[in-house]
């Protein structure tokens, strides 16, 4: 259903079973998936040369909610999802299951794979890449000019399965290794090997991530996640991960 005070241009291809809610503007450069919905006072599809005539494409089954900004020119696979006032920018490609959180902000020209996870207040600077399953915690920020201003773009890397705990900033083109750990309030300017716990300004290396015990179950480590954490991803997924640590 468009409600009657939506703005919805008749050059954008809308799918079946879509809800666009009052006062949200759909831009004619827009492809929207089956059984999306997008609440109210939301643009789609803003407008900008920097997205080369592409245009936002939007999978089935996603929910947009309200005051959320999405230029033109990125890809969602389906079931985006985002929190409320969120802005992503230009030339973003983005896997299935993408969950974002109010006031995040991804400054386009990025790539963020398979059900990742951001909280709210994340920042992501341009030509960051995140790989899949990866969680990103509240107003962490990954950075990209290596001496600000300048007209120089790095972006920084989050391996699959990582996390980087709340208020951390990646400096620019750091790796963040699968499955490690960087720990809050931490400042990282290098990169970070595989499966291991960084931590302070600036972060240095704490331990790998198997040393640390779950606080409910001491004897239990709390890494890889994907042990112990399956709450909101498919049950074929869950399936090879445990077959992974059979």
């Amino acid at each position: 259903m468009i409600h009657i005070l939506a703005a919805v241009s008749p050059e954008a291809t809308i799918g079946k079973n879509v809800s666009i809610g009052p006062f949200t503007i759909v831009h004619a450069n827009v492809v929207i998936g089956d059984n999306t919905k997008i609440d109210s006072h939301c643009e789609i599809g803003y407008p900008s040369a920097l997205a080369d005539g592409l245009p936002l494409v939007i999978g089935a089954n996603s929910l947009i909610r309200s005051h959320s900004i999405l230029y033109e020119g990125s890809t969602f696979g389906e079931r985006l999802t985002t929190g409320h006032r969120v802005t992503i920018r230009e030339k973003t490609v983005v896997g299935i299951n993408f969950q974002v959180g109010t006031l995040g902000d991804i400054q386009g020209s990025c790539t963020i794979g398979d059900y990742v996870r951001f909280h709210s207040n994340v920042h992501i600077g341009q030509k960051s890449t995140v790989g899949n399953y990866v969680w990103i915690f509240p107003y962490v920020v990954l950075t990209n000019d290596p001496h600000p201003p300048s007209d120089i773009s790095i972006g920084a890397t989050v391996e699959d399965f990582a996390a980087v705990a709340t208020m951390s900033v990646v400096l620019p083109g750091v790796t963040i290794g699968k499955g490690a750990l960087v720990a809050a309030h931490s400042s990282v300017a290098r990169d970070v090997a595989p499966d291991t716990v960084v931590g302070g300004t600036p972060a240095k290396y704490l331990c790998d991530t198997s040393k640390i015990k779950l606080k409910n179950d001491p004897d239990t480590s709390a890494y890889p996640w994907r042990k112990h954490f399956h709450r909101g991803y498919p049950e074929s997924v869950v399936a090879e991960w445990l077959k992974e640590f059979s």
